[in-house]
């Protein structure tokens, strides 16, 4: 059962969360063959002063093992 966290900058509208939230459930079913009733996604709006802390040390750098596409970038 996948379950999803997208985590990003807020900004959003919630027309394009559940728009990125769809693509990701099309993703997610062709590439693991998933039913959709078994996928869940959500999205969390992490403030720009807080992603090095909430995100990128605990989440990315902690976890570079299990990071399979890697951010071009690194915090300041």
């Amino acid at each position: 059962m996948p379950h999803v966290i997208v985590k990003l900058f807020p900004g959003r509208s919630d027309q394009q969360k559940q728009r990125l939230a769809d693509e990701i459930v099309k993703a997610v079913i062709a590439a693991l063959n998933s039913e959709e009733k078994s996928i869940s996604v959500a999205v969390e709006d992490v403030e720009p002063a807080e992603w090095t802390e909430k995100v990128y040390n605990p989440d990315i750098r902690d976890n570079m093992a299990r990071i399979y596409k890697q951010p071009g970038y690194t915090p300041d």
